[in-house]
Formats: structure tokens, C-alpha cells, sequence
């Protein structure tokens, strides 16, 4: 038999992108007020419940009030515009909603969705669980294992969302999980303001931690024979920018502020079980307008409904060029996170 299975959400990626392809359409309530996003957040859960079938839920959010990552580097996150008004008021309301309609949420203070993630998939993996987390962030590609998948929703939405587990991840970035921040941290994450090195793309940072395994491998070649073991791997150019004291600092930097806290206070397993009350969820989100119906069975336990529509294929990912629905996210879309 197999273990449980835990569905973790990153409420707030999900949010964003659930405003960003809802806008054009601009769902309101009676009372007027915008709830297009926070209909699209609980259809992934509802979508995601009925595939997957997991044995719990929890949505995590990020804390409002404060960043400890900002605090640790006052530049993160600070380019960004400010968030469409629409967007703000839904990203306040989610939570309680789901609190209300009977889902298990957090809020940790000081830290993000992607820190819920990492704990949640950790309290998993330490109660015998198996864990789907599933966000439009790849950061979290960092925290998948044996036990732990990460389901990408991209462009497209649901239907175009692809199972990443440990097997398939080196197919799509060309590294292991256990390297992933360290190729994060050198291409760096231009959405969250964190430069990287120079000269290290995707496939550069690949190229070497195929080669050396580890940013620390590549530093150590760089100071034997002139470096070029990593010369003849990345090219001279790309070597020297790596070699660079202020290269160095950005990489701790990146590692420093990537790390997702794996280890929250979360609720105990069994208090984010499902199934929901129906009676509960269907009154919660009747407050704020939103009627999803039949779609809710596997988060309220009914019988799945008869329908002749095919289901998605959550299939692991697979490399298929000229393949246009797995495109990532635009840059204005990323721009929301």
C-alpha cells in the first residue's frame, strides 16, 4: 500500500497567477468585490484534490507583515511595482476563506508560501508521507526526493501542469535536486532582484555542476593549474567571472536567501485531513460568490461526478521540443510573483 499523500499549495503563486488569467474577465460578488483569483486558487485545489487524491491538504501563504528575507537583504523583492488593488484585497481575503471553508492554511511570521512548502514536505517525510507540492515557483524543485514531487503549473494552467520528481528534474535543468540551489544561485532569480554570476546561464551552470557537482568543486579547480579544469568545462570568460570575489559573495548571497526554512511549526497531519464538511466549503465560498459545484467532491469526499471531459495527464515531465505549451511564465507574468 502505498504511503499518504500530503498536496501542499503555495497560495500565493497560485493566486497570482489565477488573477493574471482571470483579469480580463474581472469576476465580482454581490457586493462588488473582485474574487476572480481566489475562485482560480480553489479551482487548482479542487482540480489538483480530484486527480491526486491526497490524504491532506495545506495551503501556505506568505506573512504579510514582515520578510525576514528582506531583512537579510533589503534589496529582495524591492524592484517590484506595487500590486493592482484588485490583487491585494483577494490575497488578504484567501486565507480566512479557506480557513472558513475548512482547509488547513499558514501563515508563518516572517516567511513566505515557499517556506511552508519545504517544512510541509519535511513534516511529511518524517511521518512516513509522501509529499506533492504544487506552485508556479521552480525554487522548489530544491526540495524534491524520493518522497517529495513538485507539480508545475505553467502556462496553460492546470491542464499544461507537469509532475517533476527527482528522475525527470535533471531532464529539465540538467541537475539533481541536491544541486538545484546551487544552479539557482548562479544564474540568479532576476524576479526576486538577486543578480547572479555573470556569464552563467541555465546551461553554463549546468555544464558545471555536471563537471564539479558543486559550487565549492568548481572554486576549489579554479585555484589548481590556472583554473582550467573549469575553463575547458565553461569557457575563459565565464571562468573568470566565477573566480571574482563579488561572483562569490552573490552565490552565498543567492544560497543564503533561496534556502527555504524546512523547518516551520506546522499543523499536525492529521488536522489537514480530508475529506472537508461540504455544508462548511460550499457556504464559505457561496459568501463570497464563488459556485464551483461537482468539482469539489474529492475535498468534500463525494462520489466523483460522471463527466465525459478527458482528464489532464499529470504525467512527469518529458522533454519534447517545439513543444509551445510548456513554455515558462512571461517576464510581465513573473513580474507578479
Amino acid at each position: 500500500m502505498a504511503p499518504p499523500l500530503l498536496l501542499v499549495l503555495d497560495g500565493n503563486s497560485l493566486l497570482h497567477r489565477a488573477y493574471h488569467a482571470g483579469a480580463s474577465e474581472g469576476m465580482v460578488d454581490a457586493a462588488g468585490r473582485p474574487v476572480w483569483a481566489l475562485r482560480g486558487l480553489v479551482g487548482f485545489l479542487a482540480r489538483a484534490a480530484g486527480h491526486l487524491r491526497p490524504d491532506a491538504v495545506i495551503v501556505g501563504f506568505d506573512c504579510p507583515e514582515r520578510s525576514a528575507r528582506r531583512e537579510q537583504y533589503p534589496a529582495y523583492k524591492a524592484h517590484r511595482p506595487d500590486k493592482p488593488p484588485e490583487l491585494v484585497e483577494q490575497i488578504a481575503a484567501a486565507p480566512g476563506l479557506l480557513r472558513a471553508a475548512g482547509v488547513c492554511t499558514v501563515t508563518p511570521p516572517g516567511y513566505e508560501a515557499d517556506d511552508v512548502l519545504a517544512s510541509a514536505a519535511q513534516a511529511a517525510r518524517g511521518a512516513g508521507w509522501r509529499s506533492v507540492l504544487m506552485t508556479s515557483d521552480r525554487d522548489a524543485f530544491a526540495l524534491i526526493d524520493e518522497r517529495t514531487s513538485v507539480l508545475r503549473v505553467r502556462n496553460g494552467g492546470f491542464d499544461s501542469s507537469v509532475l517533476v520528481d527527482a528522475a525527470t528534474l535533471h531532464l529539465l535543468c540538467g541537475v539533481h535536486p541536491w544541486q538545484y540551489r546551487d544552479y539557482a544561485a548562479l544564474r540568479g532569480d532576476p524576479s526576486d532582484n538577486l543578480r547572479g554570476v555573470r556569464r552563467f546561464g541555465a546551461a553554463t551552470a549546468a555544464r558545471l555542476l555536471t563537471a564539479f557537482g558543486t559550487v565549492e568543486a568548481a572554486w576549489t579547480a579554479l585555484a589548481a593549474d590556472a583554473g582550467q579544469a573549469v575553463r575547458d568545462v565553461v569557457g575563459d570568460q565565464a571562468a573568470e567571472h566565477l573566480g571574482a570575489a563579488e561572483s562569490r559573495a552573490a552565490v552565498d548571497r543567492n544560497r543564503l536567501i533561496m534556502r527555504m526554512r524546512a523547518d516551520l511549526p506546522m499543523p499536525g497531519l492529521d488536522t489537514a485531513r480530508l475529506p472537508v464538511r461540504p455544508a462548511a466549503m460550499r457556504a464559505a465560498l457561496s459568501r463570497r460568490g464563488i459556485n464551483l459545484g461537482p468539482s469539489l467532491w474529492a475535498l468534500t469526499g463525494a462520489a466523483p461526478p460522471h463527466t465525459d471531459e478527458p482528464a489532464p495527464d499529470l504525467r512527469r515531465w518529458v522533454f519534447r521540443r517545439g513543444l509551445a505549451g510548456h513554455r515558462d511564465p512571461t517576464p510581465g507574468q513573473l513580474s507578479l510573483f
